[in-house]
């Protein structure tokens, strides 16, 4: 057989990567399977959740008073309650055990309670309470309860102490009620909602997921059409493990690029989301963040035996993985062990990175440790990745000649 000189070879390569990167892009598209995770999922998935969240905040949660003053300052006080954007008053209870039902029923998520004494202590001098029963199965709703109860005894104690005080002015009225002004200022989340907090790390986690689930599915696919079951098929053209990494990284690189625009910047302006990040460092940083993912999910392609398989292996992580990223719970209050295993995974520092960009306009300087990460990952999956395909390519050959042998002794 001619040896081929070092030109020859690498021209050969180029032109073997570009023949595994046009059978894995026609693969994509023909594989419905694979379709469905690389094109319809991201293009429906990140709709679903922002039309959930949507509203951003709770409203008008429905509660229910139990009104043992029956005065006309406690009337007012729950007349100002109702009048809140975050409550709605639904009915009125003779007593708890009444009230608790409503709340056992779902008829209500919070119950306002005013002792009788309410009004005769205010009266008096003496300082009173208003208890606030929740049911915490939905923190939200206690949220909003406490907001608007905080909000108006806040407004009446102000004035209550200004009828107490006998100003003369208005600026003396001020001072008596507010001794201390402070102004609550919400920075980088302007609306307080929960879709600008939630939905930009549920985008980036959803590229993980579906890149994980459609390379495992085309790695499925690929072993249940292979003779012996390898993830590398016998042809000459498969014959280098960095054209085939290339190759199919290449593939899945070009698919997801446009992929990532439509999820980090248009799906977030369709949504009037917080936006403030520079392009061009979400570009930069967008690019190792894919390369990571890429790489991450053709090496755990190689537990894939089945299209089956990869279902099982990976649908059940999404949810883990959005509790592990540290942002639906602080990672300074995770056990130490669950912190260092996060950051096996590319999302948990794609996450953070992208929310500080997207949301607090962060450089790529003020999220390096992120970035670095990225870029570290990248590196290190890429090495994997290729160990996995070499370990298949002499698989594959070895099956080869065991079968060839097999066929000489049957001649034989």
């Amino acid at each position: 057989m001619k040896q081929l000189t070092f030109k020859q070879k690498v021209v050969q390569g180029i032109y073997d990567l570009f023949y595994i990167w046009k059978q894995e892009f026609r693969t994509t598209f023909r594989d419905q399977g694979v379709l469905i995770f690389f094109v319809l999922v991201p293009l429906v998935y990140p709709l679903i959740y922002s039309f959930i969240y949507t509203n951003e905040t709770i409203r008008e949660v429905p509660t229910v008073v139990v009104d043992n003053s029956r005065s006309s300052l406690s009337r007012e006080y729950l007349r100002k309650v109702d009048a809140s954007p975050e409550t709605s008053i639904v009915a009125h209870c003779a007593d708890m055990e009444e009230a608790k039902l409503m709340l056992k029923d779902r008829k209500a998520y919070g119950i306002i309670y005013i002792p009788a004494h309410f009004s005769d202590d205010i009266a008096r001098g003496k300082q009173t309470q208003v208890s606030i029963f929740c049911d915490m199965s939905g923190l939200l709703y206690y949220k909003a309860l406490l907001t608007a109860n905080t909000n108006v005894s806040l407004a009446m104690n102000a004035d209550i102490k200004m009828k107490r005080a006998g100003n003369t002015t208005a600026r003396q009225d001020e001072i008596t009620a507010y001794p201390i002004e402070y102004e609550d200022v919400a920075i980088f989340n302007p609306t307080n909602g929960f879709a600008a907090f939630l939905i930009p790390a549920v985008l980036i986690l959803i590229i993980q997921q579906t890149l994980l689930l459609g390379i495992g599915l085309s790695a499925g696919t690929a072993r249940e059409q292979n003779r012996f079951k390898d993830l590398v098929p016998i042809n000459r053209h498969y014959n280098g493990t960095l054209r085939i990494v290339m190759g199919k990284g290449l593939s899945y690189f070009m698919v997801y690029s446009l992929v990532a625009v439509y999820i980090l910047c248009v799906v977030p302006r369709l949504f009037s989301l917080n936006q403030i990040a520079i392009p061009g460092v979400l570009t930069l940083f967008a690019l190792p963040y894919l390369a990571a993912c890429i790489f991450f999910a053709m090496t755990a392609s190689i537990a894939i035996r089945n299209r089956e398989t990869c279902m099982l292996l990976f649908v059940f992580t999404s949810v883990p993985l959005l509790f592990l990223s540290g942002i639906s719970w602080p990672g300074a209050a995770m056990p130490e062990f669950w912190r260092y295993f996060s950051y096996i995974f590319p999302s948990t520092f794609g996450i953070n990175g992208y929310v500080r960009i997207n949301s607090m306009g962060a450089t790529l300087n003020e999220v390096s440790f992120e970035y670095q990460a990225l870029w570290i990952q990248t590196g290190f999956y890429f090495i994997t990745t290729c160990l996995v395909y070499r370990w298949q390519i002499l698989q594959s050959r070895k099956h080869v000649i065991e079968e060839y042998k097999k066929h000489k002794s049957i001649e034989a």
